[in-house]
């Protein structure tokens, strides 16, 4: 006779579970709501107050926080079985655990006191401890693993690559728990925690980093982290990191979009009203850069759209979905991955510097778009530059963004100073900028900038203000017959 012992917040397949357990000679050990479900559920089991002869208390606090509970679970086969038998500790081979929602109800807005009552205490001591004396014990904290527990239990038993591998999950499992009480406790009345504790699951190698003489992985199961080919070979650290700059970009627009990408800045930026002319668009931007780029796509790629795509050299295509023949389409590139756009994740920006961590959080703004120049932009200058601005916010610095209503027409990344941003971005264009708008992420120090913009065409002109000369770019604006527009919020990318 085998013992398993029971105790679950989320009461998800357990009843199934236990049904299994029973119709294999397995007895349970059982209390409180958990044991009131196998009741209901006609499922016999031991209440752990009978079985220790001590009664639950404290409301719950106190109920598996003894010997014949921990023993059992902690009790190693051939040494410990006769202090085991002295004390009348059955040998609990299977532990079915998981804990009080911390990390949800922490985010509900309850007082501390409310909030310490969700601290689970007893439910990690037993995870640890089963985990501990794996070689004996198997230990389940995922109802995920329900299945795979009950094909265990059909067959007799666990395999010891099985209950070292819940065991290691256990272990994550309560690492997190304990992190999520940590940041918050030391996290009170702070924007952020005094102790950060971050884990993210679903580890896989990459072939290699930035490089190929550094090692890389990645960690995520949401997101783009999470996301798999659906066709090609396994994506790349570079990779990984081009389609997050795409795909936060092409979330900047409901209208039909694509975003080129490559080595992490914006090369082609179109709308429309049919995906492949508005990919045609984006790419004729600079169609030297998009050969090996990232192509994300906020429609459903077909057929016509795949063909175009696969006439040159992509690396990886992101898009809601994609038709059974587009996809059939795009395997005869064995190197092109491509991925589904998934759902967004909000989370804090983490980036490593030598010794620690820089943590960024965004949180909701709304810019004030106010006119400072004599002339207010048109309609069209207006379009342009709402699409100039977008494209800006996911350009590094210092960028400054030519376009028209429809595309971006001449993109400058990445330099030391604005003027050589706005220079490059004038040589790189190859549709005329005349009556074209420009962004700029930061504020214009000098007049200079604008200067060169206006000598390229460029009639419209947004940036977010603050600078001491201010009125100095203003003038200038005016001088040159530029519309100008603050919007009193800087978008540096670093």
């Amino acid at each position: 006779m085998k013992w398993a012992l029971l105790s679950v917040w989320d009461k998800t397949g357990i009843a199934d579970l236990a049904k299994v357990l029973i119709k294999h000679d397995y007895r349970i050990l059982s209390s409180g709501g958990t044991g009131a479900l196998l009741q209901q559920a006609g499922i016999p089991y031991t209440d752990v107050a009978t079985y220790t002869g001590f009664p639950e208390m404290m409301h719950g606090r106190v109920k598996t926080l003894h010997p014949k509970v921990h023993g059992g679970i902690l009790g190693r086969r051939g040494i410990d079985d006769a202090v085991m038998q002295e004390h009348g500790i059955e040998p609990i081979d299977l532990v079915v655990v998981n804990l009080y929602p911390f990390e949800a109800m922490s985010a509900a807005g309850l007082t501390l006191e409310e909030i310490i009552e969700y601290i689970d205490v007893g439910g990690p001591a037993m995870v640890r401890a089963a985990a501990k004396n794996h070689k004996f014990v198997a230990v389940v904290v995922d109802p995920a693993d329900y299945r795979m527990t009950a094909d265990a239990v059909r067959r007799g038993g666990f395999t010891a690559d099985e209950r070292l591998s819940l065991a290691a999950k256990a272990f994550s499992r309560t690492a997190a728990y304990d992190g999520a009480i940590a940041n918050y406790l030391t996290g009170i009345d702070r924007p952020f925690p005094e102790v950060l504790t971050v884990q993210f699951r679903n580890g896989r190698a990459l072939r290699y980093g930035e490089n190929p003489h550094q090692a890389a992985a990645v960690y995520g199961d949401a997101g783009i982290a999470g996301e798999q080919p659906l066709q090609g070979k396994q994506m790349s650290y570079n990779n990984y990191l081009d389609v997050d700059a795409a795909v936060g970009l092409l979330r900047e627009f409901d209208d039909c979009a694509v975003v080129i990408v490559k080595h992490n800045n914006p090369c082609g930026v179109a709308t429309g009203d049919k995906l492949l002319d508005t990919y045609i668009a984006a790419r004729e931007v600079d169609p030297v850069s998009a050969y090996g780029s990232i192509v994300a796509m906020n429609r459903e790629v077909t057929a016509d759209v795949a063909r175009e795509l696969t006439r040159t050299f992509v690396e990886v295509v992101i898009a809601p979905s994609c038709t059974p023949e587009a996809l059939e389409i795009m395997k005869a590139k064995e190197n092109m991955r491509v991925l589904r756009l998934p759902e967004p994740v909000v989370q804090d920006e983490i980036r490593s510097i030598d010794g620690g961590v820089l943590v960024q959080r965004t949180e909701p703004f709304r810019e004030d778009w106010r006119v400072v120049t004599e002339r207010e932009p048109d309609a069209h200058e207006m379009r342009a530059m709402h699409l100039a601005w977008k494209v800006c916010r996911h350009t590094k610095s210092n960028a400054i963004i030519f376009a028209d209503e429809k595309a971006v027409i001449g993109i400058g990344a990445g330099q030391m100073n604005r003027v050589e941003s706005a220079e490059i971005a004038v040589r790189k264009a190859r549709k005329p900028l005349a009556g074209s708008a420009v962004a700029s992420d930061a504020f214009l120090p000098f007049p200079d900038t604008m200067e060169v913009a206006a000598a390229a065409g460029a009639t419209a002109l947004v940036q977010p203000g603050g600078s001491i000369r201010d009125q100095e770019v203003i003038d200038a604006a005016n001088r040159l017959n530029i519309a100008m527009i603050f919007t009193g919020v800087r978008h540096f990318r670093h």
